[in-house]
Parts: C-alpha cells; structure tokens; sequence
C-alpha cells in the first residue's frame, strides 16, 4: 500500500460516491492524476467538505492500493483565492476538463503540475482567458508527447515568419500560400513556440493549430466546456 502525506494538489473534479462520500480526481505534484474516495465528506458536519473544491490549493494525504485511493487528510496550502466570472470561470473548468480526458491516473508528468497552477493564477487577472488557455494547451500536448514540432515543416526546413503554413495533425506543417484555406502565419508559429501571443492573428493562428492538435487525442468526443464557452460568447 502506497502512504502519501501532506502532498500538494488541486482537485479536478468531484462527483457524490455512495451514501455520504465523495470520488474526486486529483492533480498532484509527484504522482500526477488521483483517483481518491474522499469518505463521509459529503456529512454535514464533515469539516473536508467546504475545503474540497476546484482551484484551490491543497494538501492532501491519502492511501493507495490498486488505482483508487482513500484520502486521509486535506488542509489548505495558503488561503483560499477568489474566483473570477464569466469566461475566465469557464476557462478554469475547461482546463481542468482537459486534464480529465487527457491524462492518466498515476501517470506523472514532469512541468504539468506547477504549469497548471501558473495558469490558474494567470486566469484569476484581467484580460482575455485566450493567451494562458493556448499556453496551457500547448504545455499539456507537449507534456504528453503529443507537441506540434513548431520549429520545423514535414521537410525539415526551419519555419520561417515570412512563410505560410498548413498544420497536419498527422504529418505536421507544410508550406502553403497565404491565401490558402487554413493558412497558420510563420510569425504566428513562432509566438506560440515562445508563448508570446500578443496580437489577435497569433491567437487565432494559435486556437486552430492547438484544436486539430487536441482534437486527435479526444477521440470525436466533444468537451463540454468548450460548447458552454461558445454559447457564452454567443
């Protein structure tokens, strides 16, 4: 039996698991995604209850035998942060949905846990949810194996800014005319490999490459949040 204490984590997600208790998904730092019964935490005086909740940083203690655990302990990891409306609410539950479908349980994946919580805090600021969602996407392909090669078309030549481009999920990025249906801009290519998605035409160029990308490794399957955002932009 696996024994973890006090281990920093988030939880994804939870769902009601019998009479009083909970089954979450975790995100950890060193064992990646926990499935975990969290018992009696549903009780009305259960103290675990107001304190297993998305996006707040926790540490968790739990025992592991096969691939669900039970917890055994949840504190706060600092104090709990407000969170933001609207979009930017949807975002969170959008990442978090991506993690779920994407990732393994027990499946640990270096630079994903402290990336996810950067893009926590970068959710919670002002401003459009856009650049931090295609930073995370990126991260979490890239953490998967699945990464676009950004650097490079199908026939080694280095992307250049001046060039436009097709994305193939299969094959990777060919040259195109700029005209052409689906043409990914080389500037654009180049901000998504460095994060520094400042204009419109990059995020754009950025949300379409990412969504082929994703969409391979979703399996036809549509993500809710992603319809709850489009109705909310209308």
């Amino acid at each position: 039996m696996l024994r973890v204490e006090l281990e920093p984590g988030f939880i994804l997600h939870h769902r009601p698991f019998r009479d009083t208790s909970l089954l979450l998904e975790v995100l950890s730092q060193a064992h990646g995604r926990v499935g975990l019964v969290a018992r009696g935490a549903r009780g009305s005086r259960s103290r675990l209850r107001p304190l297993l909740q998305p996006f707040r940083p926790l540490l968790l203690s739990w025992q592991l035998r096969g691939e669900l655990g039970t917890l055994t302990a949840a504190e706060p990891d600092g104090a709990a942060r407000p969170l933001p409306a609207g979009e930017a609410l949807l975002a969170l539950y959008y990442v978090n949905e991506l993690l779920l479908r994407l990732t393994a349980r027990l499946d640990p994946h270096a630079g994903l846990f402290p990336g996810y919580a950067a893009t926590l805090e970068a959710l919670r600021a002002p401003g459009s949810p856009a650049p931090a969602l295609r930073r995370f996407e990126k991260l979490l392909l890239d953490v998967l194996g699945y990464g676009p090669d950004l650097g490079f078309d199908q026939a080694g030549q280095p992307v250049t800014g001046a060039q436009c481009y097709r994305y193939h999920p299969a094959g990777g990025l060919t040259p195109c005319a700029a005209d052409a249906e689906g043409a990914l801009l080389g500037t654009s290519l180049h901000a998504l490999a460095t994060g520094e998605l400042a204009d419109a035409r990059a995020l754009a160029d950025a949300r379409r490459l990412l969504r082929a990308a994703l969409d391979v490794h979703l399996d036809g399957r549509p993500l809710k949040t992603r319809e709850l955002l489009r109705q909310f932009r209308g």
